[in-house]
């Protein structure tokens, strides 16, 4: 009778489980679907995938505010900052410059590449793509042919033969600044790099470009004929590029890094050391030393190159001294007595055993070792690259001199080994104050200071055009347009009508 009577009671417990464990599996099948699925099955993060492989693939463009082949191996801006990451994450670097940015960004969005590091502006619109936190402001600007009127304003380039990247951001600019110019038109094109641009300006196939101030800035040296003009639309951003599908544990990774470099002054420091420079080539004759490294250089490269393997001095610096001694003329003679190409005294010719200072090879050998000896005698403590350009201030005001101003350094609490600290005590050497503290006295210790920095950056250019893998502009292969081919890399976007 009690099994009877309970018989309802234990239907309706077990209907109540079958229902309560249906309700569980449905309960966990629906937290299945909302689980990520890398949670689910525990797949590695893209980070992970690249610790696994040990490497880093990035793509980027080259170029010298990018990556280009020095005289030490890889260089430019994105490529140390590429690099600098790739250590963070303890990986090594892969880098593939063979791209232009249409295909650099294809190779991102196809997962070819890790991310892309190549002057790209940060493009919120970009659906396909990802970007890192900016890295760098990018003001674009109108460049222009030197002998033509100055363009002010956006209404001066009308009618001219204006050129831009396209997908560099530039080009973005001119269309929003078309809208209120409508008359406005210009070129675009994906295959060329903003050296070329500039070149055609050169040679006059363009009248005036938009380029990113920085570019501007590292790639003015080698075309002279080329003035900046004024700032366009408003500052945009460089930033790193990432693949929109996938996880973000790399972008999260490369803006933790930026951010630390950023804190740490590391960012500062190399966006100073690439783009930082002063713009005082112009003051001591750009156009004659490019145009003299084309037409004079030439007779002298041989023998600077032979001193240079008698003396483990860099030909080109050995080059770029001789110029600033007597602009590569053997027969040189200044109003002291010193002569030739290197422009010895009788004194240092007699101690170097050069018979005659006018004989350019004599004169190249003997102020190439002369410089090795004076290298000699600095203090073993002052090490690279400021032994050298002291060695160069030496060449020029003489040791003794160059001992007061390093003597001035320690007494204003500076460091007497470092060329930066020296630079700043040489013209106190005119200064009656601090020449009568020193053992040599009065010195005209301005001159080394501009003689140093005036060898520095012709020897900066000369690494350029001698490059092995030159990208630049070749200052003696100067082609015109004839000689370019009759393919148009340029698309031409026409006024709103």
């Amino acid at each position: 009778m009690l099994k009877t009577s309970l018989s309802p009671l234990i239907k309706l417990v077990r209907q109540l489980l079958r229902h309560a464990r249906w309700l569980t599996l449905v309960t966990v099948a629906a937290l299945i679907l909302l689980m990520p699925e890398r949670t689910l099955i525990n797949l590695p993060t893209t980070l992970d995938e690249i610790r696994a492989r040990d490497f880093l693939q990035v793509v980027t463009r080259n170029t010298p505010t990018t990556y280009y082949r020095g005289r030490q191996g890889p260089t430019g801006f994105e490529y140390e900052l590429a690099r600098d990451f790739a250590d963070y994450l303890g990986v090594s670097l892969s880098m593939d410059a063979e791209h232009n940015i249409q295909s650099l960004t294809k190779s991102v969005q196809s997962g070819q590449a890790d991310f892309a590091a190549a002057t790209l502006p940060l493009d919120l619109s970009e659906q396909d793509l990802r970007f890192s936190r900016p890295i760098l402001e990018l003001q674009a600007m109108v460049v222009y042919r030197r002998g033509m009127t100055p363009p002010k304003q956006l209404k001066d380039l009308i009618g001219k033969r204006i050129g831009a990247i396209k997908g560099a951001g530039t080009s973005l600019i001119l269309r929003e600044l078309q809208q209120e110019t409508p008359e406005l038109s210009w070129q675009e094109t994906s295959e060329l790099e903003v050296a070329d641009l500039l070149q055609r300006i050169e040679d006059g196939s363009l009248d005036a470009a938009v380029v990113y101030a920085h570019q501007f800035k590292l790639n003015r040296l080698f075309f002279p004929n080329v003035e900046n003009g004024f700032s366009l639309g408003d500052p945009l951003t460089l930033a790193w590029a990432f693949p929109a599908h996938g996880d973000i544990s790399l972008l999260t990774a490369a803006n933790d890094f930026l951010e630390t470099r950023s804190q740490d002054g590391t960012l500062d420091k190399l966006v100073e050391r690439y783009f930082g420079h002063d713009d005082y080539l112009e003051y001591v004759g750009a156009r004659t030393f490019i145009r003299q490294a084309r037409d004079r250089l030439p007779r002298y490269i041989d023998t600077f190159k032979q001193a240079a393997r008698d003396t483990g001095i860099d030909w080109k610096l050995l080059a770029a001294l001789g110029y600033q001694e007597s602009h590569w003329k053997p027969r040189a003679t200044s109003p002291t007595g010193v002569r030739g190409l290197m422009m010895l005294t009788n004194a240092t010719a007699r101690e170097m055993n050069v018979a005659n200072r006018l004989d350019p090879v004599q004169s190249i050998d003997g102020g190439s070792r002369y410089l090795v000896s004076i290298k000699g005698r600095l203090p073993e403590a002052i090490k690279e690259p400021d032994r050298t350009w002291m060695t160069m201030a030496a060449y020029n005001v003489g040791l003794g001199h160059l001992y007061d101003a390093r003597r001035i350094v320690k007494m204003k609490g500076g460091d007497q080994n470092r060329w930066k600290d020296v630079r700043e005590a040489l013209p106190l050497l005119q200064n009656r104050e601090w020449y009568q503290k020193v053992r040599y006295g009065y010195a005209r210790g301005g001159e080394p200071v501009i003689y140093v920095r005036n060898i520095r950056r012709y020897y900066e250019i000369l690494n350029y055009v001698y490059r092995s893998q030159q990208q630049f502009y070749q200052l003696d292969e100067r082609q015109s347009t004839d000689n370019q081919g009759d393919e148009n890399p340029f698309d031409t976007i026409p006024p709103i009508l």
